[in-house]
């Protein structure tokens, strides 16, 4: 949201309520405003807006974790091509590393849990998940689901395998760029068949009665990431190029949905756009843009915010800046905000990376600077 103003004030040293000479140097004062030119106090006020805004758009970024040595204090090899992140309540980061087929686990100030865990194929969306239906084993569910670019989806629960992701569901002729789960449901954007799917808690797929489609979006866009945000699911478009997206500036689309796929909003089009990926809320103490959502772009690494009005529609405020620069994350994936417990603190955005052409990874935060 918009900063306030910074209130000027003019300091008048040596006059005093009291004083006859006060009240005259006051009137005169009074008079002097009333003659000040009024388009020159307009700007004074609208550059004293800017700059309340400006300095509630400021925020510090930091790599924890890097497969490069001397990118970030901790070093894993296995985080390369970092996607997806999920956490439950309570839980640190779990982290998709799309590039080694692994799951890396890391707390909110970058430690490294010893568990790491194997997920078939390359891993793109994750999800947390704390019911009893999506079993791997009967009386067994699911805590952690992973899509993959292979056109599957895998589960893993402790008390199945306590090191691997078991597959579930297998379609090899889809392409699995996002996941997203909703009470038992889960939701996938099929890049291959340009849609989204839906699955129940027996792993079935199933068709909503909305189908989560909007005519204005043109064909060769097609749903890449998607994230469940209160009752809302919001799907990002990407522009299709084979087997992947076209980056470019004003590629994308954002939409809310409902969960039986009902087109809620047309959140975004073009714009500052570029490829989105990452879909998050943000808490209302996270500067400028607390209460807005934020878009991530894989396509040029910047997060925008799109804010809603009093009647309940988006509009775009501008990307999140670091130094009065935007902030870039080359190869931007997930993004969220910490638990308050394993995953750190709720006004800190985290973030997952697959930086210089998906070949490297990064896990890191953004704190918003007061």
């Amino acid at each position: 949201m918009a900063g306030t103003p910074h209130g000027f004030a003019r300091r008048t040293r040596g006059v005093h309520s009291n004083s006859r000479h006060g009240a005259a140097l006051r009137k005169g004062y009074a008079m002097h405003i009333r003659r000040f030119p009024a388009a020159m106090l307009a700007t004074i006020m609208l550059s004293a807006a800017i700059l309340g805004a400006a300095d509630k758009n400021s925020y510090r970024v930091t790599i924890l974790v890097s497969n490069e040595a001397g990118e970030a204090p901790v070093l894993d090899p296995k985080l390369v091509n970092a996607w997806g992140i999920a956490a439950s309540a309570t839980s640190p980061w779990w982290v998709a590393d799309n590039g080694t087929g692994y799951s890396t686990i890391y707390t909110g100030a970058g430690a490294k849990a010893a568990l790491e865990v194997v997920v078939p194929g390359a891993p793109t969306g994750i999800v947390a998940y704390g019911g009893t239906q999506f079993q791997v084993a009967p009386g067994k569910p699911a805590r952690f689901t992973f899509a993959s670019e292979d056109g599957t989806i895998s589960a893993w629960s402790p008390m199945a395998d306590p090191t691997h992701a078991v597959v579930m569901v297998s379609d090899p002729g889809s392409i699995y760029k996002g996941l997203a789960v909703h009470g038992d449901v889960l939701f996938t954007t099929d890049f291959a068949e340009c849609a989204v799917e839906t699955f129940d808690g027996a792993w079935m797929e199933f068709d909503t009665p909305g189908g989560f489609q909007d005519s204005s979006i043109p064909a060769n866009y097609c749903p890449f990431g998607i994230q469940a945000v209160g009752s809302s699911i919001f799907v990002t478009y990407a522009l299709k190029g084979g087997k992947d997206d076209v980056a470019g500036q004003g590629h994308g689309f954002v939409r809310e949905f409902d969960d039986n796929g009902n087109l809620l909003a047309q959140v975004a089009d073009h714009g500052g756009l570029n490829s989105p990926w990452g879909i998050a809320m943000a808490p209302p103490d996270f500067g400028r843009f607390g209460g807005c959502l934020l878009v991530g772009n894989f396509g040029d690494g910047k997060i925008n915010a799109y804010c809603l009005d009093d009647e309940g529609a988006f509009h775009p405020q501008g990307a999140l800046r670091q130094a009065r620069k935007p902030v870039v994350i080359d190869g931007l994936w997930g993004i969220g905000f910490g638990n308050n417990r394993g995953s750190g603190p709720s006004n800190v955005l985290y973030f997952a990376a697959g930086p210089d052409d998906e070949t490297n990874g990064y896990f890191g935060k953004i704190e918003f600077v007061p």
